[in-house]
């Protein structure tokens, strides 16, 4: 955070939610495209990891796997209505070919993946890398894949943070 940043919310006395990674109790969905399936495994490894690292049990995370990046909105639609879920974490490889399919899957694929979110009110973490090249993916997918367990972490705490808190004091001294 900028100095500038920090000064305003000390000075301010504006109320800011502080950042909480704490996973436990959490249950988390994977969904895993198998298209560049390496680089998707290795995506998924390393957010398995992380979100283990976070507090998430091991018991409590479920991966799916899927075709490829173009199905995943789907499987994390099913996975959301089923009610089980914290939070999604959407995970993929998109490599750049000759034709114009890279940007059909990767606009798309990220449009569904934002649609199923809102839609659900579920945080999803978007880890479907679109990159020119295999050398980019295999540089990219361990820091992502941790990046987006700690996102879906974050979120699922955001949300759980913002749910409006309905405790009703009762008074005992009330005729009512």
């Amino acid at each position: 955070m900028s100095d500038q940043a920090s000064n305003f919310n000390s000075n301010s006395g504006v109320g800011v939610l502080d950042i909480d990674l704490t996973g436990q109790d959490f249950r988390i969905g994977i969904v895993q495209a198998r298209f560049n399936e390496a680089h998707c495994v290795a995506l998924s490894n390393a957010c398995i990891k992380e979100l283990i690292a976070l507090g998430v049990a091991q018991e409590d995370i479920r991966l799916v796997t899927v075709p490829g990046a173009l199905e995943i909105p789907f499987a994390l639609q099913k996975l959301a209505q089923t009610g089980e879920f914290d939070g999604l974490v959407a995970l993929g490889a998109v490599i750049r070919g000759e034709t114009y399919h890279f940007e059909l899957v990767s606009n798309e694929s990220a449009a569904g993946i934002t649609r199923v979110s809102l839609d659900a009110g579920l945080p999803i973490a978007n880890g479907v890398l679109t990159c020119d090249t295999d050398e980019q993916a295999n540089v990219r997918v361990e820091v992502k894949g941790a990046d987006c367990a700690r996102a879906v972490i974050e979120m699922a705490n955001l949300a759980l943070a913002l749910i409006p808190d309905l405790d009703i004091e009762i008074n005992p001294n009330s005729s009512q």
